[in-house]
């Protein structure tokens, strides 16, 4: 057989190229591979299968590892650090039972969209299906709860397969990829010439442009409204979109709402902010959102939580415009007018470029109308509460305070998942992105600390707090252990009313007062565990002292401090819809129960 003169020229490009590029073992890569993505931190723990990974992160220095005490939290961690920086975060676990550790943090960052790349070792090649020590089926396991998987076969693949999963992951709709990297292929030497410069990927190229037609319409149906209204979730933080959506509220003068993953996207602080709505939202957020006769979302996806019952939702006639830059999220739950696929940067900016060129102005008289019944609304003051009280320490209250003393200064805040969660939401007033990082989604108790530590790492000049419950805070508790080895000084304010405090609500309020195991019997002494683990702790259980231990704990600047607020054990989340309820009928105080 003859060779042609053009397949024996590359036969020895690919000669000269092997002989030219130096052979590295595949964990070598994948460092090298990290440290061009620009990887920071890893969050992991280690284990057989990623000894030889481990290795190659000792004998460099680019990219520095953190030593979680669970593989749950090291995803948190890096789900933490993602939110906050809009970076992609980045975790390393072991086979089998390291990888289903990480499967909590895989779903909860693939709820709320957060880019991140979770690298799992995996047992040897050959010894694959074979029921090995440690080994699981991490694609299969991973599957549905990732954007996307690869297990990689050839250490010749590692590097572009690095570069394929942190494109996946940043672009289109972001959420966590999974490498699955099998021991073998760890340590097996191949030659490498660098990291891909550039990639192609057919079978993947989300859409960021809007199309002109429907945003042309959208901005029609917007400027001919009676009763507009600007609703605004998560993905316009994620899509970078906050400054295009400030200026479009403004140039309008409508009113604006966030989820509980949007807020920050416009500030709380502004008169055309109506607050959170849905499920705990404000009576004038959730009525503007049932009586609007023009709804424009963006980045939102009419969850269960936002919207309630759709049949209840659906009763009112109104243009809806949905702009996200997943296609499968449009008319999901609701039927929507003006869809629109695309970046929410790109499109919002398309609309602002429109709204410059045309003429029409939106009508001022009825606009006018509109403002005057959401003022109504606003003035029930539905987030009221009993302020005065000096018997009992309220919940909101130290919410309250703690925003009143960090309102102005660089400061984020995560929340674990309960009633705590929903009073920070309500009581501290974000103005800015990024700055409120909680499980929306999955609803992931223990998230809080390991969402701190990823967060004071990229941050760490600024203050970091958890708002937290003594139920939550005790699933990922141990890493208070991390905090200090890697001296993250956070301050960790719980909520203590030695229930779990939601499910208490929901069993007073649909269950009778059936309180079936929300109440703990045995709580540890707080105080003395945080010492335990090298920090300090307080104890808080009268109101007039919430401020005072506050300012203290702020001053400890370098140190972590858990702060154990004893507060009202009856205390309920309000307003409240119940499940199955329209977004209107909501509960607004134990009157209505």
């Amino acid at each position: 057989m003859e060779i042609s003169k053009a397949e024996y020229q590359s036969a020895a490009d690919a000669v000269r190229q092997s002989a030219a590029a130096p052979e590295l073992m595949g964990a070598d890569i994948l460092l090298k591979s990290l440290a061009a993505e620009g990887v920071e931190y890893i969050w992991g723990y280690p284990g057989g299968a990623v000894l030889y990974i481990y290795d190659a992160i000792y004998r460099q220095e680019t990219v520095q590892h953190v030593l979680v005490r669970h593989e749950q939290a090291a995803v948190h961690a890096a789900d933490g650090y993602a939110r906050a920086t809009g970076n992609v975060g980045v975790a390393l676990v072991t086979s089998g039972p390291g990888l289903t550790n990480a499967v909590t943090g895989l779903a909860t960052a693939y709820m709320d969209s957060i880019p991140m790349v979770v690298i799992s070792g995996q047992v040897p090649s050959p010894a694959i299906g074979f029921d090995a020590f440690q080994e699981c089926d991490t694609v299969g396991i991973t599957r549905p709860v990732v954007k996307h998987n690869f297990l990689v076969k050839n250490a010749e693949d590692l590097a572009l397969t690095v570069k394929k999963a942190f494109h996946i992951a940043r672009t289109g709709r972001p959420g966590p990829v999974v490498i699955d990297i099998p021991k073998d292929i760890s340590f097996k030497k191949v030659p490498y010439a660098g990291y891909p410069e550039t990639l192609e990927m057919r079978s993947y190229n989300p859409v960021r442009k809007g199309h002109v037609g429907q945003i042309r319409k959208a901005l029609q149906y917007l400027l001919s409204a009676k009763r507009p209204y600007i609703y605004a979730g998560g993905g316009v933080i994620l899509g970078n979109a906050t400054q295009e959506l400030r200026l479009l509220a403004k140039k309008l003068g409508y009113p604006v709402t966030n989820t509980l993953m949007g807020l920050g996207a416009f500030p709380a602080s502004d008169p055309q902010f109506l607050g959170m709505l849905g499920m705990h939202g404000t009576i004038e957020a959730n009525n503007a959102m049932q009586q609007c006769d023009v709804l424009i979302a963006i980045g939102a996806r009419f969850d269960d939580r936002v919207i309630g019952n759709v049949k209840h939702f659906a009763q009112n006639e109104r243009k809806i415009i949905h702009i996200d830059v997943d296609p499968s999220v449009i008319s999901k739950r609701v039927k929507v007018q003006v869809p629109i696929v695309g970046d929410c940067k790109d499109v919002l900016t398309e609309m602002l470029s429109l709204l410059d060129e045309t003429e029409q102005q939106p009508d001022a008289q009825a606009l006018k109308e509109w403002w005057h019944t959401i003022e109504g609304w606003r003035s029930r003051k539905c987030l009221d509460y009993d302020r005065h009280n000096t018997e009992v320490i309220k919940p909101q209250y130290v919410v309250e305070t703690l925003w009143n003393m960090t309102k102005d200064d660089d400061v984020y805040i995560t929340s674990d998942v309960g009633q705590h969660q929903m009073w920070a939401a309500q009581y501290y007033r974000f103005d800015e992105p990024r700055r409120w990082i909680n499980s929306g989604g999955l609803g992931t108790m223990g998230v809080g600390i390991p969402y701190a530590m990823g967060i004071k790492l990229a941050k760490p000049q600024s203050e970091v707090f958890t708002i937290t419950g003594e139920g939550s805070v005790q699933m990922c508790i141990q890493e208070l252990s991390t905090c200090l080895q890697y001296n993250t000084p956070i301050k960790i304010c719980a909520l203590n009313n030695r229930y779990l405090g939601m499910v208490r609500q929901w069993q007073e309020i649909e269950y009778s007062g059936r309180y079936s195991h929300s109440y703990m019997d045995a709580l540890p002494n707080f105080v003395k565990l945080a010492e335990a683990y090298g920090h300090v702790g307080l104890l808080v259980e009268r109101p007039q002292d919430v401020e005072g231990a506050l300012r203290e704990a702020r001053k400890l600047k370098d140190r972590t401090v858990f702060l154990d607020f004893r507060t009202d054990p009856s205390e309920n989340v309000f307003p409240m819809v119940q499940a199955g309820k329209g977004i209107t009928e909501m509960l607004l105080g134990a009157e209505d129960l």
